[in-house]
């Protein structure tokens, strides 16, 4: 029938957060602030766009995590591969390796070539991340709603994916919550 959907609990890896975000001791939580810390200088890291990459990557399977953006204008959530660039400005779409949606104030954006609005009925506190990996398919969907957002469709991986979050609001927090399993969808439109 259907594959096993592995809701994961996902903490950041701090050795790959850009100098000027925060992370929360229990590795659940990002801020942006205008300090730029003292750290060390490593190939992991990202000192161009205000993100980090989860701790654990995934080679194959089905996985699911949840992040809480409520109060937060300006994020961007999704997957990135192992090798993405960290230090030069790319665009964070998935020819560069990165499979993302993203808010700036009130709008809502799809992260492709070309980019494309998202047009969202209401506005997510929660945000549900799905990477399939055999399928090649990672998608987001409203919690609050239980609605599909978008699904990046097509890909073939072959490399390890880490769970992607990038902020640059001031002060408002993105926190991680313990990954549920969508039953909601199991069976529905979108494909699980």
């Amino acid at each position: 029938m259907l594959d096993v959907i592995n809701p994961v609990s996902v903490t950041l890896d701090v050795e790959t957060a850009n100098p000027q975000l925060e992370v929360s001791e229990d590795l659940k939580s990002l801020r942006w602030t205008w300090t730029q810390r003292s750290l060390p200088e490593t190939r992991k890291r990202f000192t161009h766009w205000f993100c980090v990459l989860g701790s654990e990557g995934f080679t194959s399977g089905r996985h699911y995590w949840e992040v809480e953006v409520t109060g937060n204008r300006r994020w961007i959530l999704g997957v990135a591969a192992e090798s993405v660039e960290r230090k030069d400005p790319v665009s964070l779409i998935p020819e560069t390796g990165f499979w993302t949606i993203g808010r700036f104030d009130d709008q809502f954006y799809i992260n492709s070539s070309p980019g494309s609005r998202l047009r969202v009925g209401q506005i997510p506190g929660k945000v549900g991340v799905y990477l399939s990996y055999e399928s090649g398919t990672v998608s987001f969907y409203n919690v609050d709603t239980k609605s599909h957002l978008h699904t990046f469709t097509g890909n073939k991986f072959t490399e390890k994916l880490y769970p992607f979050f990038g902020t640059w609001d001031e002060n408002q927090f993105l926190r991680i919550c313990s990954g549920s399993d969508p039953d909601w969808e199991r069976g529905g439109a979108t494909g699980w």
